[in-house]
């Protein structure tokens, strides 16, 4: 092994000696919980592994990515995520293909991801940066225009095409892996009475995919983003054009960190609008949740 990256497992694996085990309940006010990961079964059951455990058992190296909220190459010292599944859920990826995962962040992020796609391989769990470790300086750079700490864990890929946070999930702040599927974990998101294939229905299928990390419907999703249709739906207060405007290319309304989205076409958008209209007279109102950093 180089004597470079032999130092910095070593600064990283003295950084995290000092840290306490975290609970089992993990929340962003819980500073014990920003070291630890949670692995939540879809019997209910829940394992928590502290960071400094995990980075001592799961093989721990240095790898290098094409990142895409830096917007520039990276080097981190992280494990493979089969390795993290096996401690975490008793077997990698591959024994859940045909299952769905919510990956859970500290800010309220929550994105979807099918067990196919985190088995196909390339998946590294991110523990801190190799040159701040190299430095003798435990975490991550601050990231994304928040500039926030990244850590405990960023979920990073590697391979051709892996750098596409809209198709692979990249979340930073990863505090929870859950087997779960979307529609039972966020069941008044459903457009109920759409027919499959209906506008609706694939505007629902993009909402999972793109939208549902930070945004919710019905109370149910991400806390990152505002709510989109209780008290009142976005369609009842913004024009249809100026919504799918707004979705394609958010920056040229105002800066914000919401992603643009150019890669959804025309019927795309108006399938986005659709779900919309048809939630809007499906609403479940269960109440304020948590303010979000920014309104849109």
């Amino acid at each position: 092994m180089p004597l470079r990256r032999r130092a910095s497992l070593a600064a990283l694996a003295c950084a995290l000696g000092a840290l306490a085990p975290a609970p089992a309940a993990l929340s962003a006010a819980d500073p014990a919980a920003k070291a630890a990961l949670a692995f939540r079964r879809d019997d209910g059951t829940e394992v928590v592994l502290d960071k400094d455990r995990l980075a001592a058992q799961c093989g721990l190296r240095e790898v290098e990515v094409v990142d895409p909220y830096y917007g520039t190459p990276r080097r981190f010292l992280a494990c493979p995520l089969e390795r993290v599944f096996e401690l975490g859920f008793g077997a990698p990826p591959a024994a859940f293909e045909d299952r769905d995962f919510l990956l859970e962040a500290l800010d309220g992020y929550t994105r979807t991801a099918p067990g196919s796609q985190l088995a196909s391989g390339g998946a590294w769990l991110a523990f801190a940066d190799a040159a701040r470790a190299a430095r003798g300086e435990a975490g991550f750079d601050p990231i994304d225009r928040r500039q926030v700490d990244p850590g405990p864990f960023y979920l990073v890929w590697t391979g051709p095409g892996r750098n596409d946070a809209h198709r692979w999930p990249w979340p930073y702040q990863l505090a929870r892996i859950a087997v779960a599927r979307f529609e039972e974990r966020f069941p008044h998101t459903v457009p109920v009475g759409a027919a499959d294939g209906s506008p609706a229905h694939r505007g629902f299928e993009l909402f999972r995919r793109e939208c549902a990390m930070c945004h919710a419907i019905n109370g149910e999703g991400g806390t990152v983003g505002p709510e989109l249709n209780v008290p009142r739906s976005i369609v009842e207060y913004r024009p249809a054009d100026q919504i799918k405007a707004y979705v394609r290319d958010p920056q040229s309304f105002r800066y914000t960190s919401m992603p643009s989205h150019r890669h959804l076409t025309d019927a795309d958008l108006d399938a986005l609008v659709a779900y919309f209209t048809h939630m809007s007279a499906h609403k479940r109102d269960p109440g304020p949740r948590p303010a979000a950093p920014e309104t849109e």
